[in-house]
């Protein structure tokens, strides 16, 4: 993970299948990075129900979700917002930048 500017690189396209999850920290912030087909998104790696890592649990590519593996509350990864109980408050969204083969997360 290199800095570039106001960026900092997360890693290569192909790092990261199509239907996976990764837990990434880099810059002071500790992120999921999820890859939907050809679409990245990052999102704050900490379940707002309970600190438990959402990388771990499972990528719904239809609905652009990620599940939390403990206790099975959803979060809408273009807005970081809960789809399902028991979590009830938003997990951050951070804005990524492509760039050839290189995937950034802009800092905010």
């Amino acid at each position: 993970m290199t800095e570039s500017g106001d960026r900092l690189k997360l890693c290569d396209r192909d790092d990261l299948a199509p239907g996976e999850a990764r837990r990434i920290d880099v810059g002071g912030l500790r992120i999921a990075l999820v890859r939907i087909g050809d679409e990245f998104h990052a999102i704050g790696d900490r379940c707002s129900h309970e600190d438990f890592s959402l990388a771990d649990g499972e990528v719904l590519t239809a609905e652009c979700e990620i599940e939390c593996a403990r206790h099975g509350s959803t979060f809408d990864l273009r807005s970081g917002a809960p789809c399902s109980f028991p979590a009830t408050k938003p997990v951050p969204v951070y804005t990524l930048a492509l760039e050839g083969n290189a995937v950034y997360v802009v800092v905010p």
